[in-house]
């Protein structure tokens, strides 16, 4: 219904008036208008120009913030960068002494089995030798006692009374002149 209204009424002013242009300058409110856009053009400058000059002041410092932001950047990042060759330098450096200390560490190592492998061949034949003059030993032993069990044997069967008599008479003969000997 508010349409219906609307173009009513719109089709009601153009029959009554018609259409066209008002050259009439008081029903038109062109002074009114131009006097209000006078005074805004008028104040509205130095209101302008402020907020352009305190955003031009702002756009500023923002710039020489960032131009300083992005110096102490380049200056950080320098900086980073020679840490990171100090770094890699010294790594380097401890790769190549750990390898010399690797080295070094196997070198001994090495010598040191080598050591301890002739200490075992040494301490080997030492009981190598041990255990033959042990066996040597025990075999003379058995040697003798058998040499003298047989010479026993064959005395006893070949002793008769007077030949131990003799044997006797012997022996006491020599440790007489033994004794004479020594006076």
């Amino acid at each position: 219904m508010v349409i219906n209204f609307d173009i009513n009424f719109l089709t009601s002013v153009c029959e009554s008036e018609g259409f066209g242009i008002n050259t009439d300058l008081f029903d038109t409110n062109v002074l009114n208008l131009t006097f209000v856009i006078a005074v805004l053009v008028y104040y509205g400058r130095s209101l302008l120009s402020d907020l352009i000059k305190n955003r031009k002041e702002i756009v500023l410092r923002n710039l020489q913030e960032a131009d300083n932001k992005f110096r102490e950047a380049s200056e950080n990042l320098a900086f980073a960068k020679k840490q990171f060759e100090s770094s890699k330098l010294k790594a380097e450096q401890i790769r190549d002494q750990g390898f010399v200390l690797a080295n070094q560490a196997s070198q001994k190592l090495m010598e040191s089995l080598e050591d301890d492998i002739k200490r075992m061949k040494d301490s080997t034949l030492a009981t190598i030798r041990f255990e033959e003059e042990k066996s040597i030993t025990e075999v003379c032993n058995k040697l003798n006692h058998l040499a003298f069990e047989k010479a026993i044997e064959k005395l006893k069967k070949r002793l008769n009374s007077n030949v131990q008599k003799k044997i006797i008479f012997q022996n006491i003969d020599r440790l007489s002149s033994k004794a004479l000997i020594y006076k």
